[in-house]
């Protein structure tokens, strides 16, 4: 698939994108943090924690959805 793009990766970077993309998209669909440190194999979990990043699109989505998004009124004078 990479192959039909005009994508140039450094030779040895096709397998780093897509652990990345995985964990990525593991995660933005409702996967735990501990499981996919244990399927990436990482002994430390902030390792994982790089390899989990999220789309700008998937964290704005996560702030609309979360419930104290939604109060008013906490903070006025």
């Amino acid at each position: 698939m990479l192959a039909l793009t005009d994508i140039e990766l450094a030779e040895g970077q096709k397998t780093n994108v897509l652990r990345h993309t995985f964990a990525s998209h593991f995660m933005m669909n409702g996967g735990n943090i501990l499981v996919l440190q244990r399927i990436l194999g990482h002994s430390n979990i902030r390792e994982t924690m790089r390899y989990a990043h999220f789309a700008p699109d998937h964290l704005e989505e996560a702030v609309t959805l979360n419930p104290i998004s939604n109060l008013t009124g906490l903070y006025d004078e």
